[in-house]
């Protein structure tokens, strides 16, 4: 059975702006423990999420942050 996790880039990217989870949680309102599950893969973001974090973090593709990674 193949199951599918998400992974992100989101973590980087926010680093390289040198931006606070707190303050990528004010652009995209959302709260920190929703970037902090983000980041670390435990939540599914939505179609709306993922492109408002996209923007935020000044990336022009939501597959440059998000990705699906399938394993056995």
């Amino acid at each position: 059975m193949l199951v599918e996790i998400m992974k992100t880039n989101i973590k980087q990217y926010r680093k390289e702006l040198k931006m606070t989870q707190e303050e990528l949680a004010e652009a995209v309102d959302v709260t920190r423990q929703t970037i902090i599950a983000l980041e670390q893969g435990r939540y599914n973001p939505s179609l709306t999420l993922a492109y408002r974090v996209t923007k935020a973090l000044k990336r022009r593709y939501i597959e440059d942050v998000f990705s699906l990674e399938e394993i056995d």
